[in-house]
Formats: structure tokens, sequence, C-alpha cells
């Protein structure tokens, strides 16, 4: 029997394989799952930056109906606590909660409230009282805490060649500050958690990006077995980075299930979600670039100062992109922390990527300016087919195709280079590009695949411990497992984020493209294999998947498989490539602007499904205008507490907002970086958009913006750039 090719396999635009069950409301998420018998907890905050705990009252809370349990130091499960000075923080780590009276930070939790109903739960919280004793030593304010920081232990400060040497070739030097606030990730879906204790072994319900790492932190915080903790993802409502790790809500509710020997449900609020999920530092950012006259550069360093908390160590790589995005014979980046009376960042989508492209590529437009360069042609002139901090050769480098592409398309020979020339009417309109790169990473991944045959047709069905944050992940692998076994996609069911199925690194880093689809490619190739060498049949010879079952006179048949990165790997830098355009339009009286119009280019390996890929390109691009339009973390200077803690306060982008968006993918498949020729791209849409918006702004109006987000009061106060004439 001959195989039929079908048209369902990767490349092509499906809708997602999910998307009934969404629109539909049968996708379930952390909280949707039928679990009997359960109750709800309702965390409480503390309202000290730093202190003690002295006194708690929970005499009124107790006498409500419905009440079952309040927890706090004082009587909480004893668990594994952080060991050492501001242990560094990853995805795995142990989250310990309520294991003294000692308070970090402004909203730490101090207490939970389990309850037979979630107003129950919610009104009782608000009835506890707590009295502290406030240390008035808390670090809060960043500007007056600067002596305070440290150089972390972490080998990531870097050097090559001669700063100095390389700053006193140069015919000229820009030197600049730039500076990202805080922000929060505010993925749609709250994080929550619906969590059972029985008979020694925990399952929890959790909106997690990464199974596998949440098993090992809840076992590894409570010292019990790993394989007594199942750990289930069905569906995640968004993560962008807050979901990778842990967050205390889970152990709470785990505790929690433990003490009143029922299941859990621990929803953190939307307020909460700004003071115990993590976020994006804040980051000051020096940069200095030397130049010839003739674009040649002799030197850049990025020295970035962030903070951390007093209790773990997080740091957001925003030199990064300095190290190896252009040919630069002399380049330094460097890292402080401030230890502050914060919660613990931790990575939000793009980390370091996003902020330090923000810095980097506005640096280059300001060089660019000063000598009078093309800022297309500036980049082109340095760009490199090496990674010179790697000393390794990139597996593909589209970046300059990237840029003329986009360049046509967008229209920039029409630019008008000088500042202030180009009006119509009341606006002023610009023009700004930025480059872009993300990592490409790649891991070791492990997938099952159960095929059977029924009234002559074949279905399979694929199992990991993947999950789905809204990326599509169940169509890209469905699309996957339809190419290697030449079955309609419809006969193809994706099984994913359950921590009892075959191990992956989970949803994040932009590595979750090439690592499923890649360990679905092995399970189905060891499944033909293995069919084919049962029977002796030549591994060349194509058979279709039912007449191998049939030859093997089975019905049904399971195989798994792994794929991981190749030795060729390790000897190349691995990147996803881009290129962005902005035109914006900013009233020259109130400082309002808009984007007009973004042209984003990517050189991201073979494109699973254009749709889905899309989807995320459009996403990153619209956090990227949130990062310059609005996006912005307050914190209170003499308590500690955000001022910003809802979305009335802390604005987004919406569709008014956005522009006309033209997304263009070029046909690249880099079999370097894996069998499948697939890279990142999910946080490549994010890198650098904040700079080629920034760079139009600048362009329209001769001001220079280095502080984020671009606030019309900001534009107008202003002062014009040296040079531009007014």
């Amino acid at each position: 029997m001959t195989k039929t090719k079908n048209t369902s396999g990767v490349g092509n635009a499906i809708n997602r394989v999910e998307g009934h069950l969404k629109v539909m409301g049968k996708a379930k998420y952390a909280t949707e799952f039928p679990v009997e018998n359960k109750v709800y907890g309702q965390a409480i905050n503390s309202t000290i930056s730093k202190g003690e705990i002295i006194s708690i009252d929970t005499s009124e809370a107790e006498k409500l109906d419905g009440v079952l349990q309040i927890i706090t130091y004082k009587n909480a499960e004893k668990l594994k606590t952080l060991e050492g000075v501001r242990p560094e923080i990853a995805t795995d780590t142990i989250a310990p909660v309520l294991q003294s009276n000692k308070v970090h930070y402004y909203g730490e939790y101090v207490g939970l409230v389990v309850a037979e109903t979630f107003e129950q739960a919610q009104y009782a919280a608000s009835l506890v009282k707590f009295e502290y004793k406030e240390d008035k030593s808390a670090v809060i304010d960043f500007e007056k805490s600067k002596e305070k920081a440290y150089t972390p232990d972490n080998g990531s400060n870097y050097s090559r060649g001669n700063m100095q040497k390389g700053l006193s070739e140069a015919d000229m030097v820009v030197e600049q500050t730039y500076n990202t606030p805080i922000e929060h990730h505010h993925p749609m879906e709250l994080h929550a958690t619906i969590a059972n204790w029985d008979n020694g072994k925990v399952l929890a319900y959790a909106s997690q990006q990464i199974v596998e790492d949440a098993t090992i932190s809840i076992s590894a915080t409570f010292q019990i077995p790993k394989k007594d903790v199942r750990v289930v993802a069905a569906f995640v409502g968004g993560g962008f980075g807050s979901k990778l790790n842990l967050e205390r809500h889970v152990i709470l509710a785990v505790m929690a299930s433990k003490m009143v020997k029922r299941p859990v449900q621990v929803t953190v609020t939307r307020t909460q979600m700004f003071t115990n999920t993590g976020l994006r530092q804040q980051n000051e950012q020096k940069m200095r670039v030397g130049a010839k006259k003739d674009g040649t550069l002799t030197a850049l360093s990025h020295e970035t100062l962030s903070h951390t908390s007093t209790t773990q160590e997080f740091q957001e790589p925003c030199g990064m992109v300095s190290k190896m995005l252009y040919n630069v014979p002399n380049n330094e980046v460097t890292y402080k922390l401030i230890p502050m009376n914060r919660q613990t960042p931790f990575a939000m989508r793009a980390p370091g990527e996003a902020t330090g492209s923000f810095a980097l590529e506005s640096a280059m437009d300001e060089m660019a300016w000063k000598l009078k360069m093309d800022p297309l042609e500036f980049r082109i002139k340095n760009d490199t087919q090496t990674d010179l901090h790697e000393e390794k050769p990139f597996s593909s480098r589209l970046l300059v195709e990237c840029l003329r592409i986009g360049a046509d398309k967008f229209g920039w020979k029409d630019r008008k280079a000088e500042p202030r020339t180009n009006a119509k009417g009341n606006w002023l309109i610009g023009y700004g590009v930025s480059a872009a790169s993300r990592n490409s990473p790649y891991k070791e991944t492990h997938a099952k695949v159960l095929l059977e045959l029924k009234e002559e047709k074949v279905y399979a069905t694929i199992q990991m411990d993947a999950t789905d944050i809204g990326t599509g992940s169940y169509t890209i692998i469905s699309q996957t497992v339809s190419e290697y076994l030449d079955l309609p996609e419809e006969q193809v069911v994706v099984e994913l984020g359950d921590s009892d199925f075959p191990v992956t690194p989970g949803s994040g880093g932009s590595w979750g493209a090439a690592s499923f689809c890649n360990g679905a490619r092995a399970a189905c190739e060891n499944a033909i294999k293995t069919l084919k060498n049962n029977r002796n049949i030549n591994q060349k010879e194509e058979i279709a998947i039912a007449e191998l079952l049939k030859r093997n006179q089975l019905t049904k048949f399971e195989a798994e498989g792994m794929a991981k990165p190749s030795s060729e790997f390790e000897d190349y830098s691995i990147f996803s490539f881009g290129a962005n355009f902005t035109e914006v339009w900013v009233d020259k009286d109130t400082g309002m602007y808009k984007i007009k119009k973004m042209v984003n280019v990517g050189s991201a390996g073979k494109i699973l499904n254009p749709k889905t890929a899309y989807g995320q390109i459009i996403g990153g691009l619209t956090m990227g205008a949130g990062m310059v339009i609005a996006e912005q973390t307050r914190v209170e200077p003499n308590f500690g507490n955000f001022i910003t803690r809802s979305f009335a306060d802390y604005h987004v982008p919406v569709n008014l907002d956005m522009a006309n968006i033209d997304v263009i993918f070029l046909p690249e498949e880099d079999k370097i970086a894996n069998k499948m020729g697939i890279k990142g791209i999910g946080e490549l849409g994010i890198t650098s958009v904040a700079a080629s918006i920034s760079n139009a702004i600048f362009n329209a109006t001769g001001k220079r913006m280095r502080d984020l987000p671009i606030t019309p009061e900001k534009l107008i106060e202003a002062e014009l750039e040296e040079g531009v004439k007014a």
C-alpha cells in the first residue's frame, strides 16, 4: 500500500485544534476541573514592607459560618526553607511560605483563610487582624538606594577586547542612560490552583508553564518524594513568564488541603497579581557606543542596574543582546543589583532582550543620527556572521535580509532623515527601525505516541507534559504527528499538561515549539521504525501506518521517543533574528501620539503554522507597544506598596492603540538548530519593538526619549535634541 500525502502537516495555516473547546467553554483551566468536596482559600497580605508580626487576632473570622481553618506562621506546616543569602531563583526553586513572623515586603502572604465558599473565605480574611512591629530601615526607593548595589556572583559580567582603547579609537561616542520601569505580566487567567493532599500524595490542578518543575518545587518544599506529586495544567490562560516558577499560593493550597483534609482552591486576585506573582525588574541601563566616521563600531558597553528582593536573587540579562548582535571588537557588559523590600522579580516575556534591546537599539539610533548615517545602513554595516561572545558561527543569520525586506515593505526610502520635517496638519510624522534577536534554545523532550487501528483508519494520540499557554502547542504538535505518521489531522489527538506524561522542558524561553515538535517527531519515527523492524521491512520502504499495524497483526501499539540537541548544535550559536519598522504620528501641541503602521520581519526557522505564528508576533508587538505607551508599576515611596493595583491604573494597549500591522516570515529551515529546522518566535516578537517606536518618535519630533513609558507629558516637557532644527 503506497502512502498518499495529506495536507494537514507542518507548514499549513490550519485552525487551532483546541479552538472549538475554548469557544464552547469546554477547555478546562486550573480551577475548572470538577473536584468533589472542594473548599476555598483566600490569602492575606502584609501591610508593611519590613518588620515582624507581633500579634494576630482571628476571633471574629473564626465565628463566621463556613470557616474551616485560619493558617498563619503559628500553625503552618513546617517546610524546607531557603538557605544562604539571597539564593538565585529558578523555575524549580522551593517556595516556602508562613514559616516565620518576619515580613520582607508589602503584600507578602501572612495568612490563609479556608472556608466552604469563596465569599466566606474572602470576608473572613478581611476580619483577621495583624499587629506589626515595623522596621523603618526598609529599602523602598530605587534612586535613594543605589549605594547598596552589589555585583552578583554568577559569572554574567563579560568583556572582550579593551573598552577604553575602543572608545579612544572612535570618532564619535554616544553615552546615555535608558530607564525601564517595573512591569507586571497580567495574563488573562489569574494564577490559581486546586490542590488535594490525599494520604501523602498531592494532586494539583495548577496554572503552570512547566509542570515538571512544579512537581519538583512542591516535593522539595514539603520534602516528600517527587513520585507522590502530580501536577495537571491542561490549558494555561497566558503566563508571559509569571507561571514559569511555582508561586506560593500553590504551596498554601497544598498545605491547607493537608490540614483540612479536603481539596482546596486558591485563586490569586488581580490586586495580588501585583504583589505575589513576580514582575519585571526596574532597570537603569547605561550605554557607551563608539564608532568611526564611516560607521564602523569600535566599542560598546552596557551597564545594567536593577533591583532584587532581600530574600532571593534574580537578574534580568539586559546585556545579552549587546554581546552578540553587532560586529564590535571591544565589548563590556556588567550588572549590579540593589536588594530591596519588594517581592522577588522574575522572567517576563523576553527577559533581557525586551528591555536590553530598547537601550541598545536606541543607542544605535542615536549614533546613526550623530554620524548622519541612515540608521538602517548603520546596522547593516555592522552585521556579523559570527557570535563574538560565544566565539561561534551563527547556525543561520538573516538579519540583513530582514532589514532590507522590511524596509522595502515599509517604504523606508520615503523617510525624511531630518527630524520634524514631515508634517501633516498638526501631526508630526516619524519613522523608526530596530534590529531584533532572540536566543533559540532546544531542550531534551520525551513523548509517547499511542496508535489504534479502527475500521481501516489509524488514530494517533500523542502524550507529553508540555503546556499550551495560548501559543498553539496543541495545534503544532498535532500537525507534527500528522506529518510524520501521514495521517489527517482529525485522526490525531494531543494530550498535554500532565506530569504523569513524558517529560518536556515546558513552555517558556522560546524553546517550546522546537522541543515539543521534535519530541513528537521522535516518538512517531520510533513507532514506524519498530513496526518495520518487527516484520523485517526495509526502513526506506514507504508503507502506510495502517498497513504496518496490519502486518504486525496489531490494532494497538505505543512507542516513546526522545529528542535532544545534536553535537553539531553545540558548535554553533542558535538565534532567531528580526526587524521592526514603525510609523508614528505625534500631535505637536498635546504630545499625544498614534502608532499608525508597523512592519515586522522575522527569520525564525521553519514556520510550523503561519496562523499561530502570526498570533505570537501580534502579541509580542502589542506588549512591545505597551512598554512605550503606558505600562509601568508605580511604587509608593514611603510605604513600599504599589500605587498601581488594577487595570484601572495599570494600563495596557487596546485595539485602538495598535496600528496596521504587516508580519513577514522569511523562508528558512535551520537544520543545525534541530532536525525539523524550527527556531523560537514568541519572544522575538516583543524584542526591540519599544526602540523602533521611540526612534520613530525622535524622527517625528526631534526629541530623544530615554525613559519608558513615553507619555504625552514627557514628550511636551522634553527638549529638542542638540542639532535638531526647531
